[in-house]
């Protein structure tokens, strides 16, 4: 589930609000055009999905990557010096 951060950085990526608390009643508008309420609600939805997307692209090409090398997972981090 989203938090209320991260659905005003996805419908007002470019900034202008502080959010005080977790409610819309706590979200000032300072140099962005307002929201309201209900796209506020709505955007965490919107958010989820948009967010398993970005997800499903990134491990795709994560994973066209290791074909591409040839490697697995495992043998990436190995020569990453992950654990």
């Amino acid at each position: 589930m989203a938090t209320n951060i991260e659905v005003l950085n996805f419908l007002i990526p470019q900034g202008g609000w502080v959010a005080y608390g977790y409610e819309y009643e706590g979200i000032q508008f300072l140099e962005c055009e307002p929201i309201t309420k209900e796209q506020f609600e709505a955007g965490f939805a919107q958010y989820d999905t948009w967010k398993a997307e970005q997800d499903a692209t990134k491990a795709a090409a994560k994973q066209a990557l290791l074909e591409k090398l040839g490697i697995t997972e495992e043998e990436a981090q190995l020569l990453l010096g992950g654990n």
